[in-house]
């Protein structure tokens, strides 16, 4: 008997909407791994170790045992055994990080069919000096950024504990919850409906009307030519020097950004904007069938301050109250159907509300192996949508802040800003 189909959520029908030419809506992730298990001492892998290895795993997996099918006017997940001969591959030998820099970047302009499940693992040899390459590309209709960790954790070897020293890094991100007593009194407020309401018609008008930038090398229409720059620095330091500002990682991952923007555009020949705003995830409490959780708050990065730490306070002021909304919101309006993400697809690709995207997805506490191998370091890719031309991902993992830049290499000196980014890092945990 044919397993039953289940029609997808709204939001990930949403996710399918705004993967189309130039714009490919994936969510990617590059590792290194040292020998062990499926990649012997020499460096060479074993494919048929490694699908034996996680075919068992993926079996217990629907999200990976699935693809979307037309049913009228909407769309169904149906069944489907994943091809492994196709879905785990070896692909070029590539020169180094260099060059697995280089391979993602491509792959952020390659779609995966939709006619197979919506995920693959490509294998990459020549990616470092012993170590061997690895990329997981996982369609966001299918998971957001904390739903597609959590598939890789079943698909990854159980992590080793780590020393009480590392920071408290989870697969996923904590959320608070209110204090005993504080969401009943939320519920009584008759308020609180139409606080909401007059939000959601806010964010409406801003996504719809929203024109905080100007002309910008960072807007526009994207080339094929893509780069991606990987950045990392050392978490606990990190941690230890902005705690006590009142700050989070992810404020000081923002103060990075907004130093990236600060080399980039002057590069670019442009002058430096007071306040940059930038669209930031914001993980939501977890219910439901839906593989895509999150909310959105804005941003705006101080970039007129040229002190580190001062920007450091400024963005996390913003960010404390902003998130809270966030959360309470919950999904952006326009993408909680198909609808309205074809309505934003279209208004985005003009919009001048934001100009870029970061995002940051806690990672495990202990390190990884896939098939026995150890995964030394993962970096994540963050998609370009709408008219943004450069976007910002971090994962934490193994003690360091690992993260990439992803631009229009045509247009945006993503060299510049990746170079800025990383050096305010390092001023942030000196």
């Amino acid at each position: 008997m044919r397993p039953a189909s289940q029609r997808l959520a709204a939001v990930d029908e949403a996710n399918l909407v705004l993967d189309h030419a130039g714009q490919v809506n994936v969510f990617l992730v590059a590792g290194l791994l040292s020998p062990g298990g499926f990649v012997g001492p020499d460096g060479a892998p074993d494919l048929a170790a490694l699908r034996s290895a996680l075919g068992e795993r993926i079996t217990g997996l629907p999200p990976l045992r699935r693809v979307p099918r037309a049913t009228g006017r909407r769309r169904r997940w149906e069944e489907a055994s994943p091809d492994l001969g196709y879905h785990i591959r070896l692909v070029r030998t590539v020169g180094g990080l260099v060059g697995l820099e280089r391979l993602c970047a491509e792959l952020m302009t390659a779609p995966l069919p939709l006619d197979r499940p919506l995920w693959e693992i490509l294998v990459v040899p020549g990616a470092g000096p012993g170590r061997t390459g690895v990329v997981l590309r996982i369609h966001h209709a299918v998971a957001d950024g904390t739903a597609a960790v959590t598939i890789a954790r079943t698909l990854f070897d159980p992590p080793e504990p780590e020393p009480a020293t590392v920071p408290t890094a989870t697969w996923a991100p904590t959320i608070p919850r209110p204090r005993p007593g504080a969401e009943p009194r939320q519920r009584r407020d008759p308020r609180r409906p139409l606080r909401r309401l007059g939000y959601a018609l806010h964010r409406i008008r801003k996504t719809l009307t929203g024109r905080e930038l100007g002309s910008t090398v960072l807007l526009g229409e994207r080339s094929p030519r893509r780069g991606v720059a990987f950045v990392d620095v050392d978490l606990a330091a990190l941690e230890a020097r902005v705690r006590p500002l009142g700050a989070t990682v992810n404020d000081a991952l923002l103060a990075s950004v907004a130093s990236g923007y600060r080399a980039a555009l002057p590069a670019a020949g442009e002058q430096i904007p007071a306040r940059l705003p930038v669209s930031v995830p914001v993980a939501l409490q977890r219910h439901g069938t839906s593989g895509n959780q999150v909310g959105v708050m804005l941003v705006r990065l101080p970039l007129d301050v040229p002190a580190p730490r001062d920007r450091l306070r400024l963005i996390a002021g913003q960010t404390r109250a902003e998130k809270v909304r966030a959360r309470e919101q919950g999904t952006l309006e326009f993408m909680r159907g198909p609808v309205g993400a074809r309505i934003m697809d279209r208004v985005a690709r003009r919009q001048h509300l934001v100009g870029g995207f970061v995002t940051n997805v806690p990672g495990p506490v202990g390190r990884l192996c896939l098939a026995g191998a150890p995964v030394t370091a993962i970096w994540p890719v963050a998609v370009l949508a709408a008219n943004v031309r450069l976007g910002v991902a971090a994962f934490s993992y193994a003690g360091r802040l690992s993260c990439s830049v992803h631009f229009d290499a045509a247009n945006v000196p993503g060299t510049a800003f990746a170079r800025a980014m990383s050096e305010e890092l390092v001023r942030l945990t000196a």
